[in-house]
C-alpha cells in the first residue's frame, strides 16, 4: 500500500509539473491613505518607520478611545516580537503622536490648538 501512495503522488507531483505555468502581473493600486500630519515630533517619525510595513490606515482603524497604554503596547509590539527597525529611543514621540491624533487624547490635542 505504501508503494502504490507513493507511486500516486509522484504521478500527481508530474503532472502538475507538466502543466504550463503563467506569470500573472498584478497592479496594485496607489497608497491614498497618509498618516494625518502634525507638528509632533513623532509625526516623522511614524512617517519613517511605521509606512514600512503597513499602510496609514491602520491607526486609523484603532478604536479612537485607546489609551496611551494601548498605543505604546502597540509600538512596543511593532519592534518586538514583529521586529520593526527603530530606536527605542523614537518609541515616547511616536506614541505621542499616535494617541494624541487617533487616541483617547486627541480631543486634548484639538483643544490645545
Amino acid at each position: 500500500m505504501k508503494i502504490k501512495f507513493v507511486f500516486l503522488n509522484a504521478v500527481a507531483i508530474a503532472s502538475l509539473l507538466a502543466l504550463p505555468s503563467w506569470a500573472l502581473d498584478i497592479n496594485l493600486p496607489e497608497e491614498t491613505a497618509a498618516y494625518r500630519a502634525s507638528t509632533l515630533p513623532g509625526y516623522q517619525l511614524v512617517q519613517q518607520n511605521c509606512l514600512v510595513c503597513h499602510s496609514a490606515h491602520y491607526p486609523q482603524m484603532q478604536p479612537g478611545s485607546s489609551p496611551r497604554s494601548y498605543w505604546e503596547a502597540t509600538v512596543k509590539k511593532m519592534k518586538k516580537p514583529f521586529g520593526a527597525q527603530f530606536a527605542d529611543e523614537d518609541i515616547p514621540a511616536m506614541v505621542d503622536y499616535l494617541v494624541k491624533t487617533y487616541g483617547a487624547e486627541k480631543s486634548a490635542a484639538a483643544a490645545q490648538k
